[in-house]
C-alpha cells in the first residue's frame, strides 16, 4: 500500500509527528502545562534579515506548535498526493527525496494560507494579548507570602488593557522585604520570577 510504501515514509513520519505533538498538547492542558507555551518561549526573536521573510509564514503571529502542526499535515497530505498520482500516472513511485521537495512547498503554502486566518484570530500584542516583558514598569500588591530575595511572594497587577495577572515577585535591593498587602513596581524579569522595588507612588495605584 502506498501508506507504508517505503518511497511515502517521510510523510507517515511527518503525519505521525504532527498526532503526538497534538496528544502531547492535549495532556499538557489537562496539566496546565502547555507545551505550544513552552516552545513558544525557546523560539528567539527574530534578527532583522529574516523578520520578513517568516513573518510570511506568520511566525510571531501564531503559536509555533500550531504553525508546526500545519505544516507537517500540509507536507504530508501533500507527499501522498504525489506519489498517488507519480503512481496512477507512471505505475510507480517517486523516490522519497524528490517528493519531499514539492511537498515541502505544499506544507509551506498550507502554512501560510491557514497560518494568515488564524492570525486573525488569535490575539496580538497590540490588541488584547500581553507580553510577559510589557508588565516591567507596572505597579500591584503583594497578595502571598512575603518576598525577600531568594524567595518569592505572590503578587497581583493590572496589565494595560485592565486584565488581572498573577506574578511571582522578589525584592531587587539586597536586604528588602515586601509583605501583603504592599505596593511594588516591577523593574525587571529574571527567569520565571519578576524584580521589583517599593512602588513610590502606592496613592496612585
Amino acid at each position: 500500500m502506498i501508506w507504508f510504501a517505503q518511497e511515502t515514509w517521510p510523510f507517515g513520519s511527518a503525519l505521525l509527528l504532527m498526532l503526538a505533538l497534538f496528544v502531547m498538547e492535549g495532556a499538557g492542558l489537562l496539566f496546565a502545562a502547555s507545551p505550544s507555551s513552552w516552545l513558544d518561549g525557546l523560539v528567539p526573536d527574530l534578527p532583522d534579515s529574516l523578520e520578513g521573510p517568516l513573518a510570511w509564514l506568520h511566525v510571531g503571529k501564531v503559536p509555533f506548535l500550531m504553525l508546526l502542526g500545519i505544516f507537517l499535515a500540509g507536507f504530508s497530505m501533500s507527499g501522498y498526493a504525489i506519489q498517488a498520482f507519480s503512481s496512477a500516472l507512471f505505475g510507480q513511485l517517486m523516490p522519497a527525496w524528490l517528493a519531499a521537495v514539492p511537498a515541502m512547498l505544499g506544507g509551506m503554502s498550507l502554512v501560510r494560507r491557514l497560518g494568515g486566518l488564524l492570525a486573525r484570530l488569535v490575539p496580538s500584542d497590540e490588541t488584547s494579548a500581553v507580553s510577559e516583558m510589557s508588565l516591567i514598569g507596572r505597579a500591584g500588591l503583594v497578595v502571598q507570602g512575603t518576598a525577600r530575595q531568594g524567595s518569592a511572594a505572590q503578587m497581583k497587577l493590572r496589565d494595560m488593557h485592565g486584565r488581572t495577572h498573577y506574578v511571582l515577585v522578589e525584592p531587587d535591593l539586597p536586604g528588602e522585604t515586601f509583605e501583603e498587602g504592599v505596593s511594588v513596581l516591577l523593574v525587571k524579569k529574571n527567569g520565571a520570577r519578576y524584580m521589583g522595588i517599593r512602588n513610590p507612588h502606592p496613592e496612585l495605584l
